[in-house]
């Protein structure tokens, strides 16, 4: 058996690590998969920069900024595949919540563009919001959501960064007035009556990735095999997620002490998409998370450009460059050269347009079965990675 060691964050979004080694794909990969738990995503990246750790359950931005230099130590790091897209709920205070529908905020969580407005309106001071880490799809949501309606962000924003479990305790101690953050953590801070869920991430961008598998380029180049058994392991985990009939085995496993340690019916509104909202009770979402249909795993680059292209315009760096490092740290080449003998479907490009579907679309794969979902963003641009 090969030791690994991966640091993940209790998400529900760590679960295709989690399943690998607990439903045994990791094993029968001939891994010895060790999952460690981390307090924080700096403590994952640092770990994983040093060589503590060989794989990590990574916010999808991250190894798009540590390859630009940004924040922590300079380290070149592969995103070799997807582990989840959406998977995050915003949240607010019940107090916000309250002055949020009294400036129009309805009961459609879909409605990301009425809700902003709700939002900018309800907010008597500065917008105190909490996201899980600077670099991540959180913030960058949350950007790309309150810039589109007029918000200069972000300026106009108090970013804080709160480790996710800790979410609630910070909207509760009257530290933030809102948050964006990874599930089952928006719906706990609803279980404890601290918080009300004002939509899905998902409503900003329907196909968001949201963390990736990452491992520093170093042991990608050096052990072909680890990386390829791994990267097998977790994409049948993926797969083996997906199934309708295995939601409530899975919240099961991830609610346990050692991983999450939450009830597993709060984990399981992920899976479902069955989401207790709040005053407006529950309300069933569109694929709040996926692990594995659509091309969920793929890597593609046109979603790292996206991303680079967002960091490069808010922090003054050079896009062409930007963008270079971008294509370089998805890893869609991985992806064709380790999954496809075992049965992956390899879509036949490596980029897209971001946000152009709405609506189930075909598209030309190895074995003609990819089916893309909508991937819409609220405000209906659409992202060209090879424009100007």
């Amino acid at each position: 058996m090969i030791p690994v060691d991966a640091g993940y964050i209790p998400l529900v979004d760590a679960a295709p690590l989690i399943v690998a080694r607990e439903i045994g794909f990791a094993e029968e990969e001939g891994i010895d998969l060790r999952l460690h738990r981390q307090p924080s995503w700096s403590a994952i990246r640092d770990k994983l920069a040093i060589g503590r750790l060989q794989a990590a359950h990574m916010l999808s931005p991250v190894p798009v900024a540590m390859s630009m230099g940004l924040g922590g130590l300079p380290l070149a790091v592969d995103a070799v595949m997807v582990l989840s897209v959406n998977g995050s709920v915003v949240g607010v205070s019940p107090a916000l919540a309250e002055r949020m529908r009294d400036h129009g905020a309805g009961h459609d969580v879909m409605a990301a563009g009425q809700i902003g407005r709700a939002l900018i309106a309800a907010s008597t001071a500065r917008l105190r919001v909490g996201v899980p880490f600077p670099f991540s799809m959180h913030a960058e949501l949350l950007y790309y959501w309150l810039g589109g309606l007029g918000m200069r962000v972000p300026e106009e924003l108090e970013v804080r960064t709160v480790p996710p479990p800790l979410m609630a305790a910070a909207v509760e101690a009257g530290e933030i007035d809102a948050f964006c953050v990874g599930e089952p953590w928006g719906s706990f801070a609803v279980a404890r009556g601290v918080a009300e869920i004002a939509m899905p991430g998902c409503a900003i961008w329907r196909f968001a990735p949201e963390k990736v598998l990452a491992m520093a380029r170093t042991t990608v180049e050096r052990d072909a095999d680890l990386t390829r058994r791994l990267m097998r392991a977790v994409w049948r985990a993926g797969k083996w997620l997906a199934a309708d009939s295995h939601h409530m085995s899975a919240a099961e496993i991830l609610a346990r002490a050692p991983y999450l340690d939450v009830s597993a019916e709060v984990i399981e509104r992920a899976f479902t998409g069955r989401l207790v909202a709040g005053a407006n009770g529950e309300t069933r979402v569109p694929r709040l998370i996926g692990f594995h249909d659509g091309a969920a795993q793929f890597p593609w680059r046109s979603q790292a450009l996206w991303m680079a292209t967002r960091l490069a315009a808010r922090l003054g760096l050079e896009r062409d460059e930007a963008a270079r490092v971008a294509r370089a740290c998805f890893r869609p080449d991985l992806y064709r050269a380790n999954l496809g003998p075992i049965g992956a479907d390899l879509p036949g490009a490596s980029e897209k347009l971001e946000g152009a579907l709405e609506s189930v679309t075909p598209v030309a794969s190895s074995q003609g079965r990819t089916f893309l979902g909508p991937d819409c963003f609220f405000d209906g641009r659409v992202f060209d990675p090879n424009a100007p």
